[in-house]
């Protein structure tokens, strides 16, 4: 996975890079067709901002979170990203297995 850290008026330490990468190898974990993964870094007066975008093979995933310390944002994205992730493998399974539940078509009375 191409791992690319930005930071919007904030200087992107080591540590920092260290933790958002440490935090992101659960999600290789759960679903190892990662692409590239972009990390937006931002602060804003009293906000801390973190943002990504996962490139997928057939899909981007968005994911934001705003916290007043960094690393909880970093953590409350995880999570977040972490949830779709396994929407979006729970999705392909169930379309490569055809399992995928169809509503009941309504008749419309003429």
């Amino acid at each position: 996975m191409n791992l690319q850290i930005h930071g919007n008026h904030i200087e992107v330490t080591p540590a920092l890079r260290d933790y958002v990468a440490g935090k992101l190898a659960r999600i290789e974990r759960h679903f190892d067709q990662v692409i590239d993964a972009s990390v937006q870094l931002t602060v804003e007066k009293v906000r801390q901002r973190a943002e990504i975008t996962l490139r997928l093979r057939g899909n981007n995933i968005h994911v934001e979170s705003v916290e007043e310390d960094m690393y909880a944002a970093i953590d409350t994205l995880v999570d977040k990203l972490d949830r779709q992730v396994l929407r979006h493998k729970d999705r392909i399974k169930n379309h490569q297995s055809g399992t995928l539940k169809r509503q009941p078509e309504t008749q419309q009375s003429q």
